[in-house]
């Protein structure tokens, strides 16, 4: 990201998306068969014009679905392979989960289902003798460790505290990639009404029987009005680890290193307005599993620890009694959420505040999570990237003519600042952002939508639904380390050529 000196207030941006190699919106894989197509085309013409019929024609229509393309760069294929995927699991009624003593599953308990049914919840300590817990991923043995923050607000702060926020945590990103066995970090914002249950709790038992009458009066009416006015805002970040292919490390080994790096990391999110950092308890990790799927457990959780200081709440019961996911809809205990994904970021500089109304507090909604996800890239592999956009950035301005080229003039001014500040140290990291709203109903579901279209307008961005993945992209969004490119099925260099 850069800061300009000559605004007031400085602006960011600079982010690439990268471009597919390959010819037009074929791809890689696709130039290669159009190639290959136009070659076998040639030699089966010198047999008969029926021998090149027959080559060219189921080339030319295999490739017409990667030529079609979404806005967010799918092609025909990748839709179709989603439906397809989505009737089976359907068919299979693998759509729905019922957990409890009176469900079919073995053990009668409340384990989260979907991506995190084979999701193990240990605790460790710190270098501090702090408690912390760890999500074991047994499907890809990860590893992850959340850590909670009370991030300062940008209110009332000056232009240039805003700024040194910013670039520290531009270093805290770029100190990602040099960490060891790290697969990617995650930051998760929620939101929800306050239910007044911790106000009333300090508040109560503190009147004495003798106060004046007008005094125990405006106590009991801030009481009861303040929660209308307020709301409850978390903060998450999820740092997922994993072993090297080949290395064989057990869970004390991995908990007794994530315990060596926890102090140096929250002393990163400190500097970069984190506020009061912490790492939560497996306890706390679990409560906030049961609330995303239960939204109204949050007094009685919020109640428990209140008056005991804590819930004793176990990972086998974070999770709902009962779920159905549809097209569009992830139903769950006491609540139905749907969830957006990004597929464009702002185009151009932005201001810092650019998604405070997408994090704020949602007026309406039962809860409301908005996840960052980030992918750091290590060093040797940021350059490769940075050398081949600034090639490919200088070939296109040399070639195009008129708008075309005065477009890809300013790609090439980014490419260049890019490769400049890479060459000084800074880190290259893939991002993406996912947004869940709970609502109380599914006939509320519309007005989730129309606030989720304003909001995006706000922040210059271009979200769609995921469709038919709804109860994946709602693991996604929860602060326990679920990566979504750690659950496909394709790897990730030929879903590039594709």
């Amino acid at each position: 990201m850069t800061a300009s000196a000559a605004t007031v207030q400085p602006t960011y941006g600079n982010w690439r998306q990268p471009r597919r190699p390959g010819l037009g919106s074929l791809g890689l894989l696709g130039t290669f068969v159009a190639f290959g197509g136009i070659v076998a085309t040639l030699i089966a013409s010198l047999i008969s014009l029926v021998a090149a019929l027959s080559i060219l024609v189921p080339v030319a229509v295999s490739l017409l679905p990667l030529m079609i393309r979404t806005q967010d760069g799918r092609n025909v294929y990748q839709i179709v392979a989603l439906r397809v995927a989505w009737l089976r699991r359907k068919r299979k009624k693998a759509t729905l989960y019922v957990s409890g003593p009176l469900s079919p599953r073995p053990g009668g308990k409340f384990r989260p289902p979907g991506l995190l049914t084979r999701v193990t919840l240990v605790e460790g300590r710190d270098a501090y003798d702090r408690p912390f817990g760890v999500v074991h991923h047994r499907v890809n043995n990860t590893y992850t460790v959340v850590l909670g923050c009370e991030p300062d607000g940008g209110s009332l702060v000056d232009p240039e505290q805003n700024d040194q926020w910013v670039a520290a945590w531009g270093q805290w990103l770029s100190r990602l990639s040099h960490e060891p066995d790290l697969r990617g970090a995650s930051v998760t914002v929620e939101t929800a009404p306050d239910p007044g249950m911790r106000l009333a709790l300090e508040t109560l038992p503190r009147i004495v029987p003798d106060a004046p009458a007008t005094a125990r009066a405006v106590l009991q009416e801030v009481v009861e009005t303040y929660p209308s006015a307020s709301s409850e805002m978390y903060t998450y970040v999820s740092l997922t680890y994993g072993a090297q292919a080949g290395q064989k490390r057990s869970s004390e080994e991995v908990i007794t290193d994530l315990a060596v790096r926890i102090p140096g990391l929250l002393a990163g999110l400190v500097e970069a307005g984190g506020g009061s950092a912490m790492a939560l308890s497996a306890e706390r990790v679990a409560e906030a599993v049961r609330v995303a799927y239960d939204p109204a457990s949050s007094s009685a959780i919020l109640n428990a620890r209140a008056e005991h200081g804590r819930t004793g709440l176990e990972w086998d019961d974070a999770g709902p009694t009962a779920a159905v996911e549809t097209v569009g809809a992830y139903h769950h205990d006491s609540a139905v959420s749907r969830t957006w994904m990004l597929s464009l970021a702002p185009r151009g500089t932005v201001r810092s505040n650019v998604l405070h109304g997408l994090l704020d507090p949602a007026a309406g909604t039962c809860r409301k999570r908005v996840t960052l996800l980030y992918r750091p890239i290590d060093p040797a592999t940021s350059a490769r990237i940075v050398e081949a956009d600034r090639r490919t950035a200088q070939f296109m301005a040399s070639s195009g003519k008129g708008l075309v080229r005065a477009r890809a003039a300013s790609a090439v001014a980014a490419a260049e600042q890019t490769a400049t500040e890479e060459a000084a140290g800074a880190g290259l990291v893939e991002f993406s952002l996912m947004v869940t709203v709970t609502m109380d109903s599914e006939e509320q579901l519309p007005d989730a939508n129309v606030l989720v279209r304003n909001l995006q307008a706000n922040a210059r961005l271009s979200l769609r639904p995921a469709d038919r993945m709804q109860a994946a992209a709602f693991c996604c969004t929860l602060p326990v380390g679920i990566l979504p490119w750690e659950y496909v099925l394709v790897p990730g260099a030929l879903r590039e050529a594709l």
